[in-house]
């Protein structure tokens, strides 16, 4: 069976061979014949032209037209080189003018219609092979056109011109023995080319099945074997790029899963390709049900702009260099709030990318009004700060006493003003800027000693009392400036709230591997409970009035917690049964 299909392959490359070759010795020999025909018929035609020319110059000598003397063209046909030759003087009307071969031409028929006339009438020169009704002989024409008459020499079509006009022989005989030889040249050539393609056949499907393949010691022209072990060498490198694809298809699959958007990829026609899953915990979210078949995304009435988007842009040509279509839309559900993107690649696949922006967004609500508390709250201390600083400057007559009392005043604002800039600075720095804050190991103790001694003195006019009941090796894992800014915040919101004449403690009640419990208490008036789930929000204050009196920004509970948080503790606030208030919250260790 193998033999018969290597036989049949160099067949067909023979026969393949040989029709080509056939086809070029067919347009060769053609081409030889008609050049040699054109070749002999120019010959010809070349003498009747000087005939042509020499007979026009004898009448133009003669003025033989104008003045009619056709017997002296009688005299002029003596001169001819052949017997056969015909010479007729055409006038341009068509008349006959002068016929050697006539003598009385006055009942010739009118020439103007025959072949050969028109052709010159027309080009200049022109020839036909046909009988003549006149003699009854057949005849070369040859006519020329001078404007006045048509000059028009004719050979007598016999035997002699026939064999003259054939094309040579020999042409045709090379042409055939070029094709034998050839006939043998190509038929080695087959054979040797369908053995060599046969052997790489047999080479290239081993590689395939991924079978061992011979030594190339067995092929003995050095140019296969040359090609063999490239194809051992390209067999090599397949196998490694397929394993390396393999891996990084692994690693992709790996690398989709542990993303925290949702990404699937789609056929044109709606048909899943990937997917992994957080598209499909997201997709349940948003359908409100357990979606088995991931196209019922596309029955889905929040995905409708997906659809019109796919609709819109399918069967679109374009280029690949361009940017590829994309849209993105939201989708609210719940609490949560998903950022839907959809890519349309330039093979008409389609890619989804399903984002749980739900932080974001809400971040993105508490820093719009964020924005708009600060501006309400610095009205208040710019206004004031430019009444005093306006009635400074207006009231020339102003004493030093007053002068100096709202001199006070305004700097007292511009305090305020400052403390309030800090506190959102430190805030939005807590909050966006989190991993800018250098941790390490802080003893917190002595961190704590050293905040309360540096509000000694408020602390003294109020009375208050502050017992650092702490470890003394007690140690977390955090950022001192946040730490000392956690216990300033409690210290100063107690001294300006909780009344005077008071205690404050502050110790460590439990731990475990990852935390340190830290209690903050105070025994001042406490916050009503009405109160206390709001405490941490940024601005609210119990008592606006009171809080205006005592300079605070509304800030510092917040910032408390966002720094809690940020050292990956809770914090918790609630009322002492014996009085006063009472923060808890966690620390890391470590």
């Amino acid at each position: 069976m193998a033999i018969q299909r290597k036989q049949s392959f160099r067949r067909r490359i023979f026969i393949s061979f040989l029709a080509i070759f056939s086809l070029f010795s067919v347009t060769v020999l053609l081409f030889q014949y008609e050049r040699e025909k054109k070749f002999k018929v120019d010959q010809l035609e070349n003498t009747l032209d000087n005939i042509a020319v020499v007979t026009h110059r004898f009448i133009e000598r003669n003025r033989i037209i104008e003045n009619p003397q056709p017997d002296l063209l009688d005299s002029l046909c003596l001169l001819f080189p052949g017997q056969n030759e015909r010479l007729t003087i055409i006038l341009d009307d068509g008349a006959v003018f002068f016929d050697n071969e006539v003598g009385d031409v006055s009942n010739m028929e009118n020439h103007l219609n025959r072949p050969e006339v028109q052709k010159s009438l027309f080009a200049g020169k022109g020839s036909n092979i046909r009988h003549s009704e006149t003699t009854g002989h057949n005849y070369y024409y040859y006519s020329k056109y001078y404007g006045k008459y048509y000059v028009r020499v004719a050979m007598l079509y016999n035997i002699e011109i026939k064999n003259f006009l054939k094309t040579e022989q020999v042409f045709i005989f090379f042409i055939l023995v070029l094709f034998f030889f050839m006939w043998l040249l190509i038929r080695l050539m087959t054979n040797r080319i369908g053995k060599f393609v046969v052997q790489l056949r047999d080479i290239s499907v081993k590689a395939g099945k991924g079978e061992q393949i011979s030594d190339i010691s067995e092929f003995s022209d050095r140019e296969l074997a040359t090609i063999h072990q490239q194809i051992v060498e390209i067999y090599n490198r397949l196998n490694k790029t397929r394993g390396d694809l393999a891996r990084e298809k692994e690693k992709l699959f790996q690398h989709l899963n542990v993303l925290n958007e949702g990404i699937a990829f789609y056929t044109p026609e709606k048909e899943l390709i990937l997917s992994n899953s957080h598209f499909i915990q997201y997709i349940n979210i948003i359908s409100e049900k357990s979606v088995v078949s991931m196209p019922d995304i596309f029955k889905i009435e929040e995905f409708k702009p997906l659809l019109e988007f796919l609709e819109i842009n399918s069967g679109v040509k374009r280029n690949t260099n361009i940017d590829l279509p994309k849209t993105t839309f939201k989708i609210s559900k719940q609490e949560f709030i998903f950022e839907v993107r959809i890519i349309i690649f330039a093979d008409e696949t389609f890619e989804v990318l399903i984002s749980d922006i739900s932080k974001m967004e809400k971040r993105r609500l508490i820093k719009q009004q964020l924005t708009a508390n600060i501006a309400h709250e610095l009205k208040t201390p710019v206004a004031s700060l430019k009444g005093y600083l306006e009635t400074i400057l207006a009231t020339k007559d102003l004493t030093e006493e007053k002068r100096l009392y709202f001199t006070q005043r305004a700097f007292a604002q511009s305090e305020r003003l400052a403390d309030l800039l800090d506190d959102v600075s430190l805030l939005n720095n807590i909050e966006e800027g989190g991993n800018l804050f250098e941790f390490k190991e802080v003893k917190l103790k002595e961190l704590v000693q050293d905040v309360i001694e540096n509000q000694q003195v408020r602390l003294n006019e109020k009375g208050i009392k502050c017992f650092n009941e702490l470890d003394d090796e007690l140690t977390v894992y955090g950022n001192d400036s946040l730490l000392s800014s956690i216990f300033l915040n409690l210290i100063v919101n107690s001294i300006r709230y909780a009344g005077e004449e008071i205690e404050i403690h502050i110790r460590n009640f439990h731990y475990d591997q990852k935390f340190h419990y830290i209690s903050y208490y105070d025994t001042g008036i406490g916050i009503p409970g009405e109160h206390l789930s709001r405490i941490f929000e940024r601005f609210y204050r119990i008592d606006e009035g009171r809080s205006r009196k005592t300079g605070g920004t509304g800030l510092g509970l917040s910032i408390v917690k966002n720094a809690v948080q940020l050292h990956k503790g809770e914090i918790s606030v609630k009322n002492r049964p014996e009085g006063g208030v009472e923060f808890d919250f966690s620390l890391a260790r470590y």
